[in-house]
């Protein structure tokens, strides 16, 4: 949006949430388990997938030369790289903020809370500019992941199921910011950053 924070209330926005980034778990926490459009998209992607290593296993099973053992082993592989795509993921969010247009970004991390955050700070973002920004990693790297089980072989392809899954509930975070957003729809929110505080706001005024 082409808006600066200061500028919010004189366009009739009123602060209806504030989230400290301390806090960002038990925020998504609450707004997962409200019923959204994005709470159960994302319930029923992680399933979804779930039920595919299931269902590739029971494929598998009694086929020559498969056993569940190495199948297991490299699900774990998959468990362990998706690890690995976290900067992937943050770098993707930035790339989206600027494609909305931020001028800045950075990032930030608490290893003991264990949350990764792209930070587009002062910018403020509307709901749809946020949908783009937030459901950008998820789409991109799932994609990319899913076009990758058409070229693999048999066992390499639990590990993509593992990296997919692991990855899917990597996203918790956006999803339970886009089911923020849901849940106040008749508010028009829109969102900025605090970089210096560590504190995200939400506005909203009436249509």
């Amino acid at each position: 949006m082409n808006i600066k924070p200061e500028e919010l209330k004189a366009h009739g926005y009123e602060l209806i949430e504030r989230l400290d980034h301390m806090e960002l778990i038990p925020f998504v926490r609450k707004y997962m388990k409200t019923k959204t459009r994005f709470s159960l998209i994302y319930i029923s992607s992680n399933v979804l997938i779930a039920l595919s290593i299931l269902f590739y296993f029971w494929k598998n099973y009694g086929v020559s030369n498969f056993i569940i053992g190495d199948g297991l082993t490299y699900l774990c592989y998959g468990f362990a790289i998706a690890f690995t795509l976290v900067p992937i993921h943050e770098y993707i969010h930035a790339l989206a903020y600027k494609s909305q247009g931020a001028a800045t970004t950075s990032f930030d991390a608490n290893w003991k809370k264990f949350y990764f955050m792209a930070i587009a700070d002062k910018f403020v973002a509307s709901k749809k500019e946020f949908q783009i920004i937030a459901l950008a990693p998820f789409i991109t790297i799932n994609l990319i992941l899913i076009i990758m089980i058409l070229f693999t072989g048999k066992l390499w392809t639990f590990t993509i199921l593992g990296i997919l899954l692991t990855h899917t509930a990597f996203c918790s975070g956006d999803f339970g910011l886009l089911s923020f957003f849901d849940l106040n729809e008749d508010k028009n929110v829109v969102t900025y950053d605090d970089k210096e505080n560590k504190v995200s706001y939400f506005y909203g005024r009436k249509a």
